[in-house]
């Protein structure tokens, strides 16, 4: 990729900017340019997997040293770690050999070594000398900063015109292989501890995160679990941060070296004080009801024949096919290189098809790139190359010794998290072999030793009836996206279930565990029984989704969605969605660099309001804080979060994003029915500062006819003051997750007080009703918490005075449906009765021996 700095020139020295960020990179070169006044140094970047993804592409990195190559030769510049090992691989890649003499990798600093270089480059140095330079550029900000000494390997630059041995890991030299942080002198040594809140740990994804976090820090960090005694191990490694085996409830130690050791530290810290972004209303594991044998993963019924995966040449398959022609010979490091491309495109695509069912399960794959781009796993391969080994039997003999590692750690739910790096082993030999798993022989049940996230991700939902797997466990990533999938699962089933002849007949209930093999007559007649029930009460509820939802007297409830994305849209659109009561609009915010602008801001929203055709869009202004928070709005670590800065009180401190999004919302309002809602909202201050913002953000023109403004009520204060916020709203909307987990002081997402944590308790109820009969007549009031989809919740809360539910797009028919079923008098009474219970059992027991079961259950 060109920098577009400046015209190649052969009689120069050419030179690459290799770098995780392709943002940084090009702030490099144009700093670099303004040095050069025109000279024609040809400059190439080789930056980032795109746009906003970090990362380093050895194919990129080869093709930009081809690009910028001339007699005068090569200087690659990169910035830290896994850029080292890629700017290697590009190298071998290099099918010219006089060229590969003509390059060379330069340890200096990526920006200081860059304008030094350019500068050199331009007045006609040779590549050496260029080199040499770059490596002296920090020379001159230490002779001016005497107090401060330059670390010793900056001393004495060293340029090589062959770069490092391969098999020496990027990170040899930094203090945790030896198990204690090494005095460095003038670097900053700073020690803290954290105790693990996420439900399962240090797990794949969250250790993702932190190795995330670290990238692009001049810090050595190290990780040592006090619980157990494990470590220190490296946290710039990704196998390494999992196999530490830090569970919840476990102490764990960072040991931080270097130049930004306290902001390492500090990165590390606020991650953990935010559980490492784990979702607090993750989808509970399906109850085992059975030690052995099959497990529950994924509720539903499947009969059908057995179906087996068949092997065909997939994306990572044609990338190597040329591989098995006749006659080419490649090196075995240019076969890794080509695929690991291949399997983090692969990857890419997973992610972006499990971005359908959430950004959690999508979360899922970014575990997966980073073990693409692990400095111990690569180093382990290029060792085994170096060796002797060919490409095959490094990347399966490297990627064994790190899934044997996790394993055998003591937590299941750790231990299941092997199955990701065999998934990638398995991809990367595939793409080496010319082979990819997944084409099912036909429609059935499919049955397998194990699948990938990636192939569940990829299956016809049409054409699987159900999943069967020999191995594996509820809590895989695969099971997790099967669930999401709305796929019938077991797993677990033990190795005699892949004996079972093609073809052959099975059925299955996900939601118990049962598993039938060549089923007698009556036995199919019962499942299919139990499936027919099912599939007609939701064909029912479907083909009345599109008409009003009105109680059995004509009261008329409102039946919106919550939604994240477009595809959500268009979900709910279709499942006859009477509006979006809800866009989470923070995900757009999410997993990037930076915040959207205006414009991308405005094109996502009106492109949900278009996909809803019409109806009426409520756009929740940026949700963050606590378990949602942005690594470039960064908090303070706080003792706890969800009491701390979030929903509106962040937003207005930080005024410029909030205008932005409010502008952008403003935009969207003059072309769809639009409504802005205001989140966590605690004081009338709070909310007259937030109409004043919206006021500024919409310009000379005014708020755009038709703009309605409401606010969350999750705040017990702000349900009891509601009387003092209607002025300034036209609606308001209930988030019961969150008004219920401060009522009762039960945090949602911690297992110990789960029980607690019901919104059906007669002090969440007390605060709903009189929301309700304050707003009467003035304001209408939504629910848009997950009892706005319970079937037990439903009629209370209609009994209360709410007269909108908004619940996920897939739930709109059913609740529909049960709406309909309900006399609003009998609610009314049953709410009545309802707040005069003990306890939120006693309201469950009073609901379901009063109404009947309806079409939720």
């Amino acid at each position: 990729m060109n920098a577009g700095a400046v015209a190649g020139s052969g009689d120069l020295v050419g030179l690459v900017v290799v770098s995780h960020s392709r943002a940084l990179a090009r702030a490099a070169v144009e700093l670099a340019s303004q040095m050069l006044h025109g000279s024609p140094v040809p400059i190439a970047v080789a930056a980032g997997l795109d746009e906003q993804t970090l990362g380093t592409d050895a194919v990129a990195i080869q093709a930009a040293i081809e690009e910028v190559a001339g007699p005068a030769g090569v200087v690659v510049l990169m910035d830290l770690g896994s850029a080292v090992l890629s700017a290697e691989l590009a190298l071998e890649l290099l099918s010219d050999t006089e060229l590969r003499d003509r390059v060379v990798l330069s340890a200096a600093p990526l920006v200081e070594g860059l304008v030094v270089a350019a500068v050199a480059a331009a007045g006609g140095a040779g590549r050496q000398e260029v080199a040499a330079e770059a490596g002296r550029a920090l020379m001159g900000k230490v002779a001016q900063l005497e107090a401060h000494s330059l670390p010793p390997e900056t001393e004495e630059p060293s340029n090589t015109e062959k770069p490092p041995h391969p098999g020496k890991p990027s990170n040899a030299d930094k203090p945790w292989n030896a198990g204690e942080p090494a005095s460095t002198g003038s670097a900053t040594e700073a020690v803290a501890e954290f105790t693990v809140t996420n439900r399962h740990g240090l797990h794949a994804r969250p250790a993702a995160l932190l190795v995330s976090a670290l990238r692009g820090l001049d810090a050595q960090v190290g990780l040592r679990n006090l619980t157990t005694g494990a470590g220190p191990l490296p946290a710039a490694s990704l196998s390494k941060v999992a196999i530490l085996g830090a569970l919840h409830g476990h102490r764990v130690q960072v040991l931080a070296a270097g130049r930004q050791a306290r902001e390492a530290l500090d990165r590390v810290l606020e991650l953990a004080g935010r559980r490492f972004d784990e979702p607090v209303d993750e989808s509970p594991e399906p109850a085992r009801t059975q030690q052995t044998g099959p497990l529950p993963a994924s509720p539903g019924i499947g009969i059908g024949p057995v179906r087996q995966l068949g092997r065909t040449g997939g994306p990572a398959a044609r990338a190597a096919g040329d591989r098995a022609q006749p006659g080419r010979r490649v090196p075995e490091g240019q076969r890794v290189t080509e695929a690991l491309a291949a399997v983090r495109r692969e990857i890419e695509r997973y992610r972006a098809l499990a971005e359908q069912a959430g950004p959690h399960q999508a979360r899922i794959f970014d575990a997966h790139l980073l073990l693409l781009e692990d400095e111990e796993l690569l180093a382990d391969i290029k060792a085994r190359l170096d060796a002797g080994a060919d490409a095959v039997a490094a990347c399966a003999d490297a990627v064994a010794v790190v899934e044997r590692q996790w394993a055998q750690l003591p937590d299941p739910y750790l231990r299941a998290r092997a199955e990701d790096v065999r998934a990638i082993g398995a991809q990367l030999v595939a793409a080496l072999t010319g082979t990819t798993a997944v084409a099912l022989s036909g429609p059935g049940i499919l049955v397998a030793a194990e699948l990938t996230p990636g192939q569940v991700a990829d299956l016809d939902a049409g054409a699987v009836q159900g999943i069967v797997l020999a191995y594996g466990s509820p809590t895989s990533h695969a099971a997790i996206l099967a669930r999401s999938r709305g796929i019938p699962a077991l797993v677990g089933a033990g190795a005699g279930v892949l004996e079972l002849a093609e073809g052959s007949l099975i059925a299955l209930d996900g939601a118990t565990g049962e598993l039938v093999l060549d089923p007698p007559e009556a036995t199919v007649a019962r499942f299919r029984g139990r499936a027919a029930e099912l599939a007609d009460r939701n064909n029912r509820n479907r083909a009345a989704a599109g008409a009003p939802a009105c109680t059995v007297d004509g009261i008329h409830i409102e039946v919106a969605a919550n939604l994240g994305s477009h595809a959500d849209a268009l979900v709910a659109a279709a499942n006859g969605a009477d509006g979006a009561g809800l866009v989470r609009t923070e995900f757009l915010f999410l997993h990037r660099g930076a915040a959207p602008d205006r414009d991308e801001q405005a094109a996502h929203y009106l492109g949900i309001a278009e996909a809803m055709a019409g109806r009426r869009v409520t756009l929740r202004t940026l949700d963050v804080g606590g378990d949602k928070p942005l690594s470039y709005l960064p908090v303070p670590v706080e003792d706890n979060p969800y009491l701390g800065r979030r929903g509106i009180r962040l937003s207005l401190q930080r005024r410029e994003l909030l205008q932005d999004q409010l502008a952008a919302i403003c935009d969207v309002a003059r072309q769809a029915p639009v409504s802005v809602m205001f989140p966590m909202v605690s004081t009338v201050s709070e909310l007259r500062d937030a109409r004043q913002v919206l006021d500024d953000a919409a310009g000379p023109a005014g708020l755009p006819d038709g703009l309605r403004v409401g606010m969350m009520v999750e705040v017990p204060a702000a349900a009891l003051k509601i009387a003092r916020f209607l002025p300034y709203l036209d609606f308001v909307s209930i988030g019961t997750n969150d008004l219920t987990q401060y009522t009762l002081a039960a945090e949602r997402g911690n297992a110990a007080v789960a029980a607690l944590a019901d919104p059906l308790d007669p002090g969440v109820l007390s605060l709903i009703a009189h929301v309700c009969r304050t707003a009467a007549g003035l304001v209408p009031v939504a629910v848009c918490g997950e009892a706005a989809a319970e079937e037990l919740s439903i009629p209370v809360l209609i009994g209360l005075g709410v007269s909108e539910l908004s619940v996920s797009a897939r739930s709109v028919p059913a609740v529909k449906a049960r709406v309909r079923e309900l006399d609003l008098e009998r609610c009314r009474s049953l709410a009545r009765s309802a707040l005069e219970a003990e306890d939120a059992a006693s309201v469950r027991e009073l609901v379901s021996s009063t109404l009947p079961a309806g079409s939720l259950g």
